[in-house]
């Protein structure tokens, strides 16, 4: 065959080809943009976001251990430091592994639009959780692995009932402790958990919700689920375990400020994880809550020293880290809300009211609550919850509340009358089912193992009673 025959061949041939493939082409060319958004509408977890949040979660478990087991310890005579230390070790542990049976589930599933008290047990065991799961935060598509969600939210159920202790320290049993847990955060804090902050995010705000998150109350970072819940259960167990040995009679004063100090110290540090991490997110919401919470805390501080000094004529330090933990308390559910010079106005007002309560209050009605968890954590906590309700306005710098219902999610205010009746009645509630459902269980405990220790146990005190070791060897 000649070349000129050749060329004229494998040019039809190449024609032929090109024609044949010119659909095939065409249908790629087509379906090719279909196959990217297809791939991009999968949500991709931000790794800024998710590594901000492992870090909130590892801080919020500093807050307990060793922060909390050091702020309290610091506080009870020398011969109850250790069994303080061991209570909030134990508790930490009991509830991480009743959080990921079934805490989680209860806390943060659907229970149904005829049941906004509780979740439900679909995600009994972490059923359906795996590396491929997400949990959206509160800006619509943008998501963390639901692993990091589910131990950041584990690391508040450690706290809150390990705050408890502290109104009944230096006198109640081990076991009692124990069992107490259990009961507490499975009847009363896992519901208050889900009334106040389960709903259906972003892409779903329409999908059943928490009954208190139903009333419009908001609650940035745990006033309610934490601390007023906390509070509330430990004046309970306050006044029904009584007085230590010797109230009132004997000195009962803290043996290390230092540590105490240390503690304090440790809370204000891990509690950045506590409020900024409950942003979920790596953006100005969190920056918004942690400079809250630097101030806040300041003025607290500085507000407790002053109103020592004019009562009493001298600042001290349990007085400074009293202040420190009041105002931490008091804008933790203000943390992603309230303005910076709103945060300073309530951690000047908190102190002032908690010392009223601590110093005036309790002398008055004359219970033992030890540590002041109901004075500083419950009081803070109704105090702040009720406050941000105000300090959330726009117009008081406040940074409004997202109206998930609009298609740009603008941020809005009801006005001071609408919203600060919302929050009355998210107190009211936590109140109300922390109280009585406290209340049923100390009285099922006591009855099962006993709350108190035994008079020549509390002498020589729950270290060695309850432990057979001691903190010290002097």
């Amino acid at each position: 065959m000649s070349s000129t025959k050749l060329s004229t061949s494998l040019g039809r041939l190449g024609a032929l080809t090109a024609a044949l493939l010119a659909p095939v082409v065409a249908f790629a060319q087509e379906t090719a943009p279909a196959a990217t958004e297809a791939v991009a509408a999968v949500p991709v977890p931000d790794k800024g976001d998710t590594t901000w949040m492992l870090l909130s979660t590892i801080l919020v478990l500093l807050m307990t251990v060793p922060g909390l087991a050091l702020f309290y310890g610091g506080l009870v005579r020398a011969k109850n430091m250790l069994s303080v230390l061991m209570q909030v070790l134990m508790i930490t542990a009991i509830v991480m592994i009743i959080w990921v049976t079934y805490g989680y589930s209860l806390a943060f599933t659907d229970g149904g639009s005829l049941n906004p008290f509780v979740g439900g047990f679909s995600k009994m065991f972490l059923a359906g959780v795996d590396t491929t799961t997400l949990a959206e935060s509160f800006s619509k598509g943008v998501f963390i692995p639901e692993y990091v969600f589910v131990v950041f939210q584990m690391t508040f159920a450690c706290i809150t009932p390990a705050l408890i202790v502290g109104a009944f320290a230096e006198r109640i049993r081990f076991s009692a402790v124990v069992l107490f847990v259990i009961l507490w955060v499975t009847f009363v804090y896992f519901p208050i958990a889900h009334m106040v902050w389960f709903w259906g995010g972003p892409s779903a705000y329409t999908a059943p919700t928490g009954l208190i998150f139903s009333f419009g109350a908001i609650d940035f970072a745990g006033g309610t689920v934490v601390h007023i819940n906390a509070g509330i259960a430990g004046l309970v167990g306050a006044i029904l375990l009584g007085k230590r040995t010797g109230f009132k009679r004997e000195i009962m004063a803290p043996h290390s400020m230092t540590l105490t100090m240390v503690g304090a110290s440790l809370l204000w540090v891990g509690w950045f994880g506590f409020n900024a991490g409950s942003n979920l997110e790596a953006n100005a919401y969190a920056g918004l809550a942690m400079i809250n919470t630097f101030l806040a805390t300041a003025a607290a501080i500085i507000s407790w020293a002053v109103v020592e000094t004019l009562v009493r004529s001298k600042a001290s330090m349990l007085g400074a880290a009293s202040g420190a933990v009041a105002g931490l308390v008091a804008i933790t559910p203000a943390a992603g809300f309230a303005g910076p010079m709103g945060a300073i106005v309530l951690g000047l007002i908190v102190s002032p009211v908690c010392y009223f309560f601590v110093d005036v209050v309790k002398n008055k009605f004359n219970y033992d609550d030890s540590l002041d968890v109901f004075g500083v954590h419950g009081v803070g906590g109704i105090l702040g919850a009720i406050a941000t309700g105000i300090l959330v306005n726009p117009a008081l710098g406040g940074a409004g509340i997202v109206d998930y219902s609009t298609a740009d999610f603008a941020a809005g205010y009801p006005g001071v009358a609408t919203q600060v009746l919302a929050q009355l009645k998210g107190v009211l509630v936590t109140v109300v089912w922390s109280g009585i459902g406290s209340l049923i269980i100390f009285k099922i405990v006591d009855a099962i193992v006993g709350l108190r220790v035994s008079v020549e146990a509390e002498r020589e005190g729950l270290d060695l009673s309850s432990h057979g070791e001691a903190a010290y060897h002097i």
